[in-house]
């Protein structure tokens, strides 16, 4: 794994690209003749929590990355059933549209030991099991007493196997086009972190915007197949600075003024299966000649 993209408060959220030196991708995007490639990938295992970056990662046909928001943090009750999982609208979790004080948690989920560890100015505050009763009431205890003023009820981490607390009901990977990103900065004349917008892959070496001329296409990683199915309509969410954890820009609504719309992004759906990883080339699939 690489190491920053720039200079971090927080370790964990550092922007990493595999196989570069501290730098603004945005900056040094690919010609136009090279080949589009994975500059980082992202998990996100608590929904509104820390990015976790990934070297490679196996995907699954009709599943999300695994983890990939695995557990949210209920804001008072919900109806959540866990033996009966259905998707819910995210205003129900604790989460960044809402909540932009979380980007200020530095956090980390082990999937061996299935601890979620929180630090607060490098020191840790809190750590529980997910999977025991102990450890989500380690969890929970620690938002409902630090917290309490900017939840609206009991806090209660959420889980169900096979269940993702994704923005969208289906099973999907998000995709942002790091030119979009360039594109975004020009408009507002200010840096824009790419984890505002909290991907699992990011790429460079697209032309700004060239995701949405991908819209039911296939994109190939090597063997693994993904079929764009969506555009993503951004929220507020990507107001907040995930580095001072402060809501400091307007971007949808910059997008909606400038563009006539706030989407930046696209969701694809993984309809063959296999590995990929940092620096592998993307592509959109050609269409054998008859």
């Amino acid at each position: 794994m690489g190491t920053g993209f720039r200079e971090r408060k927080r370790q964990s959220h550092k922007f990493v690209c595999g196989g570069t030196t501290p730098r603004n991708l945005l900056k040094g995007r690919m010609s136009p003749t090279s080949p589009a490639q994975i500059a980082s990938l992202y998990r996100y295992p608590v929904k509104g929590l820390t990015p976790e970056p990934l070297p490679r990662v196996a995907l699954e046909v009709g599943q999300t990355l695994p983890a990939d928001r695995r557990y949210a943090i209920e804001n008072g009750p919900s109806g959540f059933d866990p033996a009966a999982p259905k998707w819910m609208p995210k205003p129900h979790f604790l989460m960044l549209m809402r909540d932009e004080w979380l980007a200020a948690l530095d956090t980390h989920f082990d999937d061996a030991s299935h601890v979620l560890t929180i630090r607060q100015s490098g020191a840790i505050t809190v750590q529980g099991d997910l999977e025991t009763m102990e450890g989500r009431a380690a969890i929970e205890r620690f938002f409902a007493t630090g917290f309490a003023g900017q939840i609206k009820g009991p806090p209660k981490v959420l889980s169900s196997q096979g269940h993702s607390f994704s923005d969208v009901a289906r099973k999907v990977v998000s995709i942002i086009n790091l030119g979009s990103v360039a594109a975004v900065e020009t408009m507002i004349e200010r840096p824009v972190h790419p984890l505002r917008f909290r991907a699992n892959l990011y790429v460079r070496g697209w032309p700004a915007w060239h995701e949405f001329d991908l819209l039911d296409q296939i994109l190939t990683i090597g063997e693994t197949r993904l079929k764009v199915v969506k555009r993503i309509v951004r929220c507020a969410a990507v107001n907040v600075d995930p580095e001072s954890a402060v809501r400091d820009l307007s971007i949808p609504q910059t997008l909606m003024r400038r563009l006539g719309h706030a989407d930046c992004g696209i969701y694809a759906e993984v309809i063959a299966g296999g590995s990929i990883a940092v620096g592998d080339t993307i592509a959109r699939e050609e269409l054998a000649s008859v």
